[in-house]
């Protein structure tokens, strides 16, 4: 029997429940059990396609196309697994399936209700997650705080989904904030306490508690905290502040937590195989040790926010780390960038990536950053939009088409040289309609192929416009190589600068860094990374090789 193990979370949010779910997911999947990993959201969205990245950070596009909360980044990284459309979902998604099913007449008249029909319906996502994957063992983080009225059908269901599963088949892990009070120069357990009583309140007794914090907890504190949360004392954990998110597993490892974890449910411990795990995380920290720095600088939109290009940061840092550098990455505003001030903020680029978006918002700024990369020979990745502004640098600057542009951007410019796709002209529907999930690509580009190592490859993409087929000649006439093309020559779905022109110029018009892991780094930014470690090295890309 699949055992089921859910992560809620107290006090306040953003603590760090996906990342303590997913290096329990990776202590887990080290001693040899299948596991998998959704993401429960109380939000009325369906899901998290059109809302704001500075509110919620990227929208993560798994390889079947749904567009999910970026948690699920972070479990893909950790279990190195592809998840699916079934590890994320939303009250608005369980309430979207309810009203379908009740306007087919599906309920015989009956009234529609929270209980039992939501609850089933969300207990329904527990199964068929375990069904569908036959795994051995599925982690559910329930997004939100404790208390929150939108989390409350939730919680009832987990209630009701373990006394059906029965003793010994789930678990509930509690994270809650157990924050330093300054003045009285010591950490407080009340707000724990009283997360742990909304908890019970509920239904529910949690299994075990980690305690989130900037200082440590020490032991007599996790004793309090146990005795006054009628919680085993071996069942509270600390996890205060590690130096990144990829220590945390091995920082859990170490109080036991993974070994108590398979007690509690009944699975044999088996022996635990870190190796490839510890051999990312010291060479990350002595990469972070080294004094010279590869700069790259990353020209976006939502610069205030971080976690909006979380995916590109990450497939970043397992590159650099992979060469055994320290990378470090700074975010620069499109917005802001002007042919007065380019110059100035990318002083000192080692490399120039453009990421995805969307709106005009930026934009120019984005095609100036293109332009100086292409002309000063700085190494270029273009993801996504990346790809479109780097065309319309190349088409204005290049092959004689002063203005080009995106219709998306520009719809009357005289070169549309990126347009709808012809697909999407009669969508009118924002949610979930755009290009998702994993496309395949002929890889014929010389870059490209090196990167690779193969001529067919599958990434993920998340877009509506694409390069326009009626100047695609004349983009090539002008020098501009399309390295990847869609299997039915149709789609231009990568773009290189040759090397006798430029050293190192690539962009996709897919996602590659959704499919990065800390042990196996995105092709295209392990790459874009190598070029930029040789420019700040000065030396041939060839000459920088893997850390041993």
């Amino acid at each position: 029997m699949t055992k089921h193990i859910f992560v809620t979370g107290g006090v306040v949010s953003s603590l760090g429940k996906g990342i303590t779910a997913a290096s329990l997911g990776r202590l887990l999947k080290a001693r040899g059990y299948k596991v998998m990993m959704q993401k429960a959201d109380p939000y009325l969205n369906v899901d998290p396609g059109t809302m704001s990245p500075f509110q919620h950070g990227e929208v993560f596009v798994t390889e079947d196309g749904k567009e999910t909360d970026l948690d699920l980044g972070h479990y893909e990284r950790f279990i190195d697994e592809n998840l699916t459309r079934a590890s994320n979902f939303t009250t608005g998604l369980i309430y979207q399936s309810l009203i379908s099913r009740e306007r087919a007449g599906d309920f015989l008249g009956g009234t529609v209700q929270v209980i039992p029909h939501v609850t089933n319906e969300i207990k329904g996502r527990f199964l068929r997650i375990e069904e569908q994957t036959q795994a051995d063992v599925v982690i559910t983080e329930l997004g939100g705080t404790i208390g929150d009225i939108e989390g409350q059908s939730f919680v009832e269901a987990i209630r009701q989904f373990r006394k059906e599963k029965g003793a010994g088949n789930t678990l509930v892990i509690h994270v809650s904030l157990v924050p330093y009070i300054a003045a009285a120069h010591e950490v407080k357990t009340k707000p724990t306490q009283h997360s742990v009583k909304e908890l019970r309140s509920m239904g529910i007794q949690p299994d075990f508690i980690v305690c989130r914090s900037d200082h440590e907890v020490d032991a007599s504190i996790r004793a309090k905290i146990a005795h006054f949360c009628d919680v085993d004392e071996g069942c509270v954990f600390e996890n205060s502040d590690c130096p990144s998110i990829y220590d945390v597993p091995q920082h859990l490892a170490s109080q036991g937590f993974d070994v108590k974890v398979c007690e509690k449910l009944g699975l044999d411990p088996r022996t635990s195989d870190m190796s490839e795990w510890d051999a990312f995380t010291d060479r990350m920290h002595s990469s972070n040790k080294r004094t010279d720095v590869t700069e790259i600088k990353v020209v976006g939109k939502y610069t205030q926010l971080p976690d909006a290009y979380l995916s590109v940061i990450e497939a970043l840092h397992h590159s650099g780390v992979y060469y055994g550098r320290h990378v470090n990455i700074t975010l620069v505003d499109g917005e802001e960038l002007t042919e007065s001030n380019v110059d100035e903020a990318l002083a000192g680029a080692d490399g120039i990536l453009v990421p995805g978006g969307f709106g005009s918002r930026g934009v120019e700024g984005k095609i100036l950053a293109a332009h100086k990369a292409r002309v000063e020979k700085v190494p270029y990745l273009g993801v996504c939009l990346g790809l479109q502004v780097a065309v319309s640098e190349f088409a204005r600057n290049v092959a004689g088409m002063p203005g080009a542009n995106s219709t998306e951007f520009a719809p009357d410019c005289e070169y549309p040289v990126i347009d709808l796709m012809p697909d999407q002209k009669d969508i009118d529907d924002k949610g979930g309609t755009m290009r998702l999930g994993a496309y395949p690509c002929k890889v014929v580009g010389e870059l490209s192929r090196e990167a690779y190592g193969a001529d067919l490859v599958y990434e993920r993409h998340r877009h509506r416009y694409e390069v326009n087929n009626a100047f695609r000649k004349q983009l090539q006439d002008a020098g501009l190589v399309i390295s990847g093309l869609s299997p039915d020559d149709r789609l231009v779905e990568m773009v290189e600068l040759p090397e006798d022109v430029h050293p190192w110029f690539v962009a996709s018009q897919a996602h590659p860094e959704f499919k990065s892991r800390p042990t196996k780094p995105a092709p295209l930014f392990r790459e874009f990374v190598r070029a930029s470690i040789a420019r700040h090295e000065g030396c041939d890309r060839h000459q920088v090789v893997p850390e041993d």
